[in-house]
């Protein structure tokens, strides 16, 4: 089928040739089209259920909201895993979907089941969804500055004009605010007065809420016109406010004025921003919708900004702080750089080789029609431009050719021997028929190297995602490789191979090539088996490095950007977090690496961003590589800025912006190693959690280890005694109302003026709530009344006791269970051998109550993952090698022959790793499966050849009437090995010279392609080896056996 496919082709050049132009015009409009991105989305399929319980403690908000929710998501359909989070004033439930979950699906499985769950909730609490955001949805961060505007005043700018101008934004699935003060009205009351007029908290709150309203009242006719009825009783400003009646008393009225004071300030804050060291900002992040180009969201923000700037007042401006476009282009000019080097590098191998220009062109033709091949799959499959995607083009570049170096090659040969060099139809035929001689085993070697990859299909999760956009499009490149080597080549070198065909042994690199290695596989026919034994013992001595090699789940993708990340003790005060991330800042950006800091405390106002305000985050944007100091290196940079940045009680951590989201998302642990404690009393899971993070800072190659603080938040507990309720005739309820309401500050209602919204709160001024001996005194609660008397009011000391405790600051759990998680930086160690040292260490050290348990989390879980994978498919893609190596070669010993070219193949790459210091991880894995495919391609050149050889001396001794002797064979195998040394060297050299620009990169995404790249190239030199040394030894003692087996006849036979 294949042979007709090809004399097909290159007899019907007008339908290749449109096929061909239809091929580019697609390939171009494809690549123009296909959307630009730094990394694959990485993240889980994520729907997050956000509630605000305003002024509520976590366990408050963990018993009466978290718990309802994430009992009830546990049963959504395709969720694996449901992650709460309780803390002072919110709750956030993530759940989080099996792979392939349609997010949309999803959400609106969520929002069933939280209808469900509605009824367990408290009155007045009303959970909603989180944005269609990916973990790694922020994508663009701004700071809105002015010298003349206070941080209020920015804040308001932010919140009702630039965060819906931008929200509107193509793609842009929300825009959050931090930093600033939301500003609101605060009516602050005078207890003394209250106790005087005899008005309570209760007849305030009533007056604010009912005077807050604007209604329609229909139509009116007036002289044959329609007038709308409205009636205007909107709150307008503080004077409203102040004129408020509350009673009056002989005609004389008491307004809010008279016992309180109204002011517009602050509202309470859970997170802020800092820039520079220079003190709080204003800023705005934007999140990415679930799906979208993030390179085009970016770009349709900055238009937007550009536009809403001459609507801004005199003096403020928008800086960027944040903008992921710069690595998307950083990421993307690296792989195109590597592409146009590989394609060069390529194109000048096969001129060497080949000393014909217009024979090079036929090869070099393949590459651009093969990536445009891919480009056109990609768009069709959704699968973005990315470094991933780009690197699959890339360490296919090599290989995709090498069907066509072959075919080539073997019609030089085949042109040099022909009879007539005048006859066009003679040399038409010659070309036709090297092409069919060698293209079925040809395709069926890129077909081999395309099932080679499956195991990379097979991979879930986080690893899945990153490695499938390479798999997809090597095996694109690969599948456009093999069907232009069978349409369009042939056509081709109809074409274009004519004129004069240097013959081989005229050109001087092949006269090397033939001159170096006839001695040696000479040698090696004498010496068969000590061949052998030496090749055997050169397998056995890659023990020795591959038992020094670590393991770890990816290298750290240098997005050019670090994400530091410390957290402090809870408790902590907004001013206190405040001071320390200054003071935090201004260190960073004394570095001279350092262009910019952008740093949080606590979280932004978005449900992505489950942030205590003891946590901190900060974005250091670097300067490029060219204004660094000389032989600095990102490892040395962190290494130093950790050594700046020890502060008593901040436990540090360091990694990339876009690895943060993803590692929280998707295992809640934020650095590369995280242990999770699971139990059902938080003080027994502190306790643990605080022996093992004492165990782990002991371990070599921790540089920090710090356990969430289960029982550290400070609490001022209001009990009620039950007693004195009853004789004042007070239920708990009231008691619980007048709590809310003096010391939390409900919000009562909302005033509308223009576009902007102030909340309205009553509450007790500051030093009537500063300690709890003044809350027992000042603070006042209605009593029953008796007939005919004014109301009265007790202090809350006679009714509650009032005292200072601890409990938890935060609460997690993770399918219902409580979770404490203890986060562990490392460094100058690999993952695997911490991991393992670290577990020893805690069996050893901590003792466990029953119902506690601990698991291992963090970036050690993918690895282990992966793994566990990759242990079952790579067998049984091993065995789709040799069945599909069977079905080309039709017998059993030269296919077993070929199969050890892969375990020879990894003796080169693990030396390679160990020369240049990788440790194995999914990376080096991938490298390892592309290197198999290649391996066994290299291995089936050379038996074909030597077939091909062997087949032509058993028919010429055919001819002469004698049967084949040893001496036969042994001339048989060195014309197959030595004089088509030439066509096997270019495909080795052509792979690993186009492999060579990724090895020697340093752009970004160049860490995780150079260890894709290494052990293809140590196990390409080590497969070459043993191709033209190993193979032509054993196939030869295995052509020997036959020899000795058979007649004569049947060996004759048998060749044929």
């Amino acid at each position: 089928m294949i042979e007709k496919l090809i004399t097909g082709s290159a007899r019907n050049p007008f339908l290749i040739g449109l096929m061909t132009l239809l091929l580019i015009a697609g390939g171009v409009l494809a690549m123009l089209r296909t959307p630009l991105d730094a990394l694959p989305d990485l993240s889980d399929v994520q729907v997050i259920v956000y509630t605000e319980v305003p002024g509520q403690a976590p366990q408050v908000v963990e018993d009466q909201v978290t718990y309802p929710l994430t009992t009830a998501m546990l049963a959504v359909p395709g969720s694996h895993v449901v992650r709460g989070f309780s803390f002072f004033g919110a709750s956030f439930v993530y759940v989080i979907f099996d792979d392939g979950t349609d997010i949309y699906w999803a959400r609106s499985r969520v929002l069933e089941y939280l209808n469900a769950a509605a009824g367990r909730l408290p009155p007045n609490v009303t959970p909603q969804l989180g944005p269609d955001a990916t973990g790694v949805g922020w994508v663009y961060q701004y700071v809105v500055l002015a010298k003349n505007r206070t941080l209020a005043e920015l804040r308001t700018l932010q919140d009702w004009y630039l965060r819906y101008q931008l929200n509107a934004a193509p793609g842009v699935s929300e825009v959050a605010s931090i930093g600033g003060f939301v500003q609101q009205y605060q009516v602050v009351v005078d207890p003394a007065r209250l106790r005087a007029y005899g008005i309570t908290l209760e007849r305030i709150a009533q007056v604010i809420r009912s005077s807050n309203r604007d209604v329609g009242g229909r139509v009116v006719e007036l002289a044959e016109a329609e007038y709308m009825v409205r009636g205007r009783g909107y709150l307008r400003g503080r004077a409203d406010l102040e004129e408020l009646v509350l009673t009056a008393a002989g005609g004389t009225p008491v307004r809010i004025r008279d016992v309180a004071r109204v002011e517009l300030g602050p509202d309470e804050r859970r997170g802020m921003a800092e820039l520079d060291g220079q003190g709080e900002v204003v800023s705005g992040i934007v999140v990415a919708r679930h799906g979208a180009n993030a390179l085009q969201v970016i770009d349709g923000v900055k238009a937007r900004i550009e536009e809403l700037k001459a609507g801004l007042p005199e003096g403020v401006t928008i800086e960027t702080v944040y903008d992921r476009s710069e690595l998307i282009h950083r990421a993307i000019d690296t792989l195109t750089d590597t592409l146009v080097q590989e394609s060069i590098i390529v194109a000048l191998v096969c001129t060497l080789f080949l000393m014909h220009a217009r024979s090079s062109l036929v090869v070099i033709v393949v590459l651009p029609l093969s990536v445009l091949f891919s480009f056109i799959c990609m768009r069709a499959l959704g699968i973005n431009s990315n470094i991933m995607s780009l690197g699959g083009i890339a360490i296919a570049i090599g290989e995709l050719i090498d069907a066509a170096v072959v075919m080539v090659e073997n019609a030089h040969k085949r042109l040099e021997k022909r009879s007539d060099r005048a006859d066009e139809r003679q040399r038409v035929e010659t070309i036709l028929a090297a092409c069919r001689e060698v293209g079925p085993a040809l395709f069926f070697s890129l077909l081999i190297i395309a099932v080679s990859f499956l195991p990379v299909f097979t991979l879930e999760a986080q690893e899945g995602r990153l490695f499938a956009p390479l798999a997809y499009t090597k095996t694109f490149a690969m599948l456009g490789g093999a069907l232009l080597s069978v349409t369009l080549l042939p056509m081709l070198m109809v074409w274009l191979i004519r004129g004069r065909i240097l013959p081989e042994d005229r050109n001087p690199l092949n006269r090397w090539l033939i001159a170096a290695y006839r001695p040696v596989i000479d040698l090696v026919l004498r010496w068969r088996w000590l061949t052998l034994v030496a090749a055997a013992l050169v397998a056995a001595a890659s023990w020795w490095p591959a038992a020094r090699l670590g393991t770890e789940f990816m290298p750290t993708l240098d997005e050019g950007t670090l994400f530091y990340m410390p957290t402090g003790l809870p408790g902590m005060s907004v001013n206190q977090a405040g001071q320390i991330l200054q003071k935090q800042n201004q260190i960073l950006k004394s570095f001279p690496e350092v262009a910019s800091v952008i740093g949080k405390a606590g979280r932004a106002n978005t449900a992505t961003d489950p942030a205590p305000i003891e946590m901190f985050e900060t974005v250091i944007n670097l300067k490029p590589r060219a204004l660094w100091r000389p032989g600095m290196t990102t490892d040395q940079l962190i290494a130093e800025m950790d050594r700046a940045m020890q502060f008593p009680g901040i436990a540090n951590s360091w990694t990339m912006p876009i690895r943060a989201r993803i590692d929280m998302l998707s295992t809640g642990i934020r650095t590369p190693v995280g242990v999770k404690v699971f139990g059902s009393s938080l003080q027994e899971m502190e306790r643990v959690a605080r022996e093992i993070e004492t165990v782990l800072r002991n371990v070599p190659g921790t540089t920090s280890a710090y356990a969430e603080r289960l029982t550290g938040g400070l609490y001022l507990d209001i009990e009620p005694d039950r007693a004195q309720l009853a004789r004042y005739g007070l239920t708990v309820g009231e008691l619980m109302d007048t709590i809310a309401m003096a010391l939390g500050g409900e919000t009562l209602t909302t005033t509308v003026e223009g576009r902007n919204r102030f909340g309205v709160i009553v509450r007790y001024p500051r030093d009537a709530r500063s300690d709890p001996q003044r809350i027992e005194r000042e603070v006042l609660v209605p009593v029953m009344a008796e007939m005919g008397k004014p109301p009265a009011q007790v202090p809350l000391g006679q009714v509650a006791r009032v005292a200072l405790s601890s409990g938890p600051p935060v609460i997690r759990t993770e399918n219902a269970l409580l979770s404490a998680y203890i986060y562990v930086d490392i460094r100058d160690r690999d993952i695997g051998s911490y991991v393992r040292a670290a577990q020893q260490a805690v069996r050893e050290n901590v003792q466990f109550a029953p119902g506690t348990y601990v698991t291992w989390s963090g970036q050690f879980e993918y690895l282990e993952r992966a793994m566990d994978k990759l242990k079952l498919v790579v067998p049984l893609t091993l065995l789709s090698i040799f069945v599909l190596l069977y079905l080309s070669l039709r017998r059993g010993a030269e296919t077993l022959i070929v199969m050890l070219s892969v375990p020879f193949s990894l003796v080169g790459g693990v030396w390679a790793l160990w020369w240049l210091d990788y440790n194995l991880s999914v990376a080096v894995a991938v490298g390892f499966i592309a290197l198999a495919g290649v391996a066994a391609e290299t291995g089936v050149v050379m038996i074909v050849y030597i077939q091909n050889a062997w087949r032509d001396t058993v028919e010429r001794l055919r001819a002469a009437g004698r049967a084949p002797t040893r001496d036969d064979l042994h001339a048989a195998v060195v014309h197959g090995a030595v004089e088509r040394v030439r066509p096997k060297m270019m495909t080795v050299v052509t792979t690993i010279a186009a492999l060579a620009p990724i090895m020697w990169s340093t752009g970004t995404g160049s860490e995780v392609m150079r260890r894709i790249a290494a052990p293809m190239v140590g196990g390409m030199v080590s497969s070459t080896l043993l191709t033209l040394v190993v193979i032509p030894a054993i196939y030869a003692l295995v052509l020997q056996r036959r020899i000795a087996a058979m007649p004569a006849t049947a060996v004759e036979a048998r060749a044929s």
